[in-house]
């Protein structure tokens, strides 16, 4: 998870899982296959994001709450929130500055539109390249996907949430939102995280990825 630079449990029991409809389908061999390689991919993201929230060294928390962190809270991983979307490049898109939730501004260019069908609808999202990310070593390919949607101020933050890509070699781009998290502003008010643009707000609920933090809770 690249969120440091935007300065910015484990496992529910796959049993638990399996009870879901798309995870018992003993026709189709092959879409068995791909939900479990995908589950397995959710249940790997969300167990390193709980290891870096306990790492001292990786932390957002103060140590306050993170001496007594245990895990973060997430939807239960659903495949149906791993969606394979057009990608339609904007090479002509001119850099702009993203606002934060300080008064720093993060220089952005829209690299791509993602269009994707979820829940029975059409959407689509701005997909932004940090221009000086871009040039950090290891980062070239990053992008970066900030969105919000009808969860947030409920289950969610309410201030939107975050997903990591990277750049397609063709036409599409797939975006799970089983691993959208939290601006790390949302566990510690030192960080300054982008605002989610309002073009980027789903007209849907999103029941993937991590809740809203609650102070306190483990």
């Amino acid at each position: 998870m690249k969120e440091v630079f935007y300065v910015l449990f484990f496992l529910t029991l796959i049993t638990s899982c399996k009870q879901e409809r798309k995870y018992h389908d003993e026709k189709r061999n092959e879409t068995v296959l791909v939900t479990t390689t995908s589950l397995k991919d959710i249940l790997k993201f969300q167990s390193k994001m709980n290891e870096d929230f306990k790492n001292p060294e990786t932390s957002p928390l103060p140590d306050r709450f993170r001496k007594e962190f245990e895990r973060l809270d997430f939807f239960q991983p659903d495949t149906s929130y791993i969606v394979k979307a057009k990608f339609v490049l904007t090479p002509e898109a001119l850099p702009f500055f993203m606002p934060t939730t300080t008064d720093r501004m993060s220089e952005e260019v829209v690299y791509g539109i993602a269009h994707f069908q979820l829940n029975g609808q059409e959407h689509r999202l701005e997909v932004y390249q940090n221009k000086k990310l871009m040039l950090e070593e290891g980062y070239e390919d990053y992008l970066f996907l900030p969105f919000a949607d009808q969860t947030n101020g409920v289950e969610t933050y309410a201030g939107g949430r975050y997903i990591d890509l990277s750049i397609p070699t063709g036409d599409s781009i797939t975006i799970d939102f089983n691993k959208a998290y939290n601006p790390y502003c949302v566990y510690n008010k030192k960080y300054s995280c982008p605002i989610v643009p309002s073009v980027n707000a789903l007209n849907t609920r999103v029941l993937a990825g991590v809740k809203d933090f609650k102070k306190g809770k483990k």
